[in-house]
């Protein structure tokens, strides 16, 4: 890359002691100036220059230290989280920015509070007319604290054993002995031995499946 043409790079001049002006040279507008490891500014001939610009702007894409931030971060890189499947990445990943956006910049120390759990809970209920939704923040939030805490990175995790909002009716689906009579009444052999394996076993069906 033509080191003349890095995006974003800022000047300014200053006018020496000698009365000759120079040209500094930074790599974004209020960023940190281009200079080798003793402080002496690059110009852009310089072979260091595309050098330090790149290291600081990598810099600047680190997460801050010391806060959720850090923790978020950790978790993205973690086995727990890169082995997920893809949709479900792609699922945290959109609750993990909502906790940044609410939470990011709170220190480690009051993540650890006990009283943090509180205001993690108010946050959750915030979301109470979604209980799904609620829930799966809260689920999000624990996890992360989870494998910080696994990994030594804070010693307490508030947000164990959250509960849940949302309870799923299951009444309507439940098999009543009426109902299994008037199914095996009409049914072939093979699904009345497939039914009743369900009932008395309570398998999943890719269980059952392999089981027949």
């Amino acid at each position: 890359m033509n080191r003349r043409k890095l995006p974003g790079v800022a000047t300014a001049s200053k006018r020496l002691a000698d009365g000759t002006s120079r040209k500094y040279y930074y790599a974004w507008r209020g960023g940190p100036m281009l200079k080798t490891e003793d402080g002496t500014p690059l110009q852009p001939n310089d072979p260091q220059f595309v050098v330090a610009y790149a290291a600081a702007h990598a810099e600047r894409k680190k997460p801050p230290s010391g806060n959720l931030f850090s923790l978020i971060a950790a978790y993205k890189t973690s086995s727990e989280f890169t082995g997920r499947a893809d949709s479900t990445q792609k699922d945290y990943r959109r609750y993990l920015k909502m906790i940044e956006e609410e939470f990011g910049t709170m220190p480690l120390s009051v993540v650890q509070d006990r009283r943090a759990r509180g205001k993690f809970k108010e946050w959750r209920d915030g979301m109470a007319a979604n209980p799904r939704k609620a829930d799966y923040a809260w689920t999000v939030l624990a996890r992360v604290l989870a494998v910080a805490k696994d990994r030594g990175l804070i010693a307490v995790n508030v947000c164990e054993r959250g509960g849940r909002l949302y309870e799923a009716d299951r009444a309507e689906i439940i098999w009543l002995p009426e109902h299994i009579t008037a199914f095996c009444a009409v049914a072939s052999p093979e699904l009345q031995f497939a039914l009743l394996m369900a009932l008395w076993t309570g398998q999943r069906q890719g269980t059952l499946i392999c089981i027949t």
